[in-house]
């Protein structure tokens, strides 16, 4: 996804496009729609890849029924009856992808209705360089059509495979069995194989769903039970996982614990990170021992629990961040939590050294001292990441509704495009300080 587009939801009114870009921050006061953001960017990426309507109540959002997620002005501006979003896929993000077609723009479109007091998709469109199909529910029944600059075909339901009365499973223009269509003449046969190639390039990416995490995360504790290790937005499964890995897989543990601790040391909050078994099977319980080293002296290993409250609320961050296996996307809400001015600064340069244009981060956060190190970071030249690959969102709130400025940094790390209103609080202040 390389931009958004919505319009009627939550308190985005008019329609408007945020740029993504491999590091994308959303900054803004709170109750501006930042989270809501986040939460649009997997419902699209639900609808589009796992072909579902997706839950706008599943954690760590939960934006309500469609009378919540459909913008409402009150009074006679009354509550819009659809919603309307999508993303742009563009041919240089593309070329980062291994058998993509690096000619082909895609652009995907969704509208939402409410069905049963849930937002539900009645309409889907995926277009690009002239090709395009689309799916429409019309009176309960799903049917389709594609074409191309000179053909167009009209398919039912049943030529996707898809039951009558299927809940979690769409109708999509993506499932569509063009084999089931007509015979069609020349040179029409050519232009099915084109459409065949079209819907395929969609899928050329990592299709691990983007990872979503609580801006509180999971509370230390001073003995953990081995299970399996399955994701969830507070990060209790983490643990589990540290553990799996230093018990079954040294070789992988060893470089992920040095990973660990380089972060750890930069942001001064450990020096040491380890795995204590309390018995000698792997079924039993074991615990998480911090070291936080003296200048001179190496100081003890402490429980996890007896160390500050950051180093438990950032390490599920940084282990999703830093593990072999992570997805192509996070969706990170306020990952600066809990965390000192150091701590905060260092996460910004963990993130400019994990960002890449095959690893996207969009990251909700109130902090100035992660914001400036990635400046920085940028105006050094400390990591891959150019100018371009940082997009800034500033969310502004306009009376009832919310604009969305995407903002640019400079080669010296200068904020470019910025509307008068951003900083305003901050040069207030120091104003104040200097008694001006």
């Amino acid at each position: 996804m390389d931009s958004i587009t919505l319009k009627n939801f939550r308190c985005f009114r008019e329609e408007q496009t945020a740029r993504l870009a491999p590091l994308t921050l959303l900054v803004g006061e709170n109750s501006t729609g930042k989270t809501s953001f986040l939460a649009l960017i997997r419902a699209l990426w639900d609808v589009a890849y796992r072909h579902l309507a997706p839950d706008f109540k599943e954690e760590p959002y939960d934006l309500g029924s469609f009378d919540e997620v459909a913008h409402h002005r009150g009074g006679r501006g009354g509550r819009a009856d659809a919603f309307q979003t999508g993303f742009e896929v563009a041919p240089t993000t593309r070329k980062n992808v291994k058998g993509a077609d690096n000619s082909q723009f895609y652009r995907f479109d969704v509208t939402f209705e409410n069905i049963h007091t849930a937002p539900h998709p009645v309409q889907l469109r995926l277009a690009g360089n002239g090709l395009w199909a689309e799916t429409l529910l019309t009176d309960g029944r799903w049917a389709g059509r594609c074409g191309t600059p000179t053909s167009t075909w009209t398919y039912p339901a049943v030529a996707s495979g898809i039951r009558e009365g299927d809940t979690d499973l769409l109708l999509s223009p993506y499932y569509m069995d063009i084999s089931v269509l007509p015979k069609m003449p020349e040179p029409a046969v050519g232009e099915l194989e084109m459409m065949r190639r079209f819907l395929s390039g969609f899928y050329q990416h990592d299709m691990r769903r983007p990872y979503a995490n609580a801006p509180v995360r999971s509370k230390p504790r001073r003995t953990y039970d081995p299970t399996r290790a399955t994701r969830d937005p507070e990060g209790d499964y983490v643990p589990m996982l540290l553990a799996g890995m230093y018990f079954q897989e040294s070789n992988q543990w060893a470089a992920f614990q040095n990973a660990l601790v380089e972060f750890g040391r930069a942001a001064g909050l450990f020096d040491e990170i380890a795995i204590k078994r309390l018995g000698r099977r792997d079924t039993e319980p074991f615990q998480i021992r911090i070291r936080i080293g003296g200048k001179r002296i190496k100081g003890p290993a402490r429980n996890l629990t007896d160390v500050g409250y950051g180093v438990s609320q950032v390490l599920p961050v940084i282990t999703e961040l830093l593990r072999p296996d992570a997805p192509s996307m996070f969706l990170l809400q306020q990952p600066e939590v809990h965390l000192h001015p150091r701590a905060q600064a260092a996460l910004g340069t963990l993130f400019c050294q994990v960002a890449s244009p095959g690893r996207k981060l969009v990251v909700e956060t109130h902090s100035d001292h992660l914001l400036d190190r990635i400046r920085m970071e940028i105006r050094d030249a400390k990591t891959r990441l150019k100018p371009q690959d940082i997009s800034i969102l500033f969310f502004e709130r306009s009376d009832l509704d919310v604009n969305i400025h995407s903002l640019r940094v400079d080669q010296e790390g200068n904020i470019l495009n910025a509307p008068p209103s951003y900083g305003k609080f901050f040069l207030e202040e120091t104003r104040r300080s200097l008694g001006l």
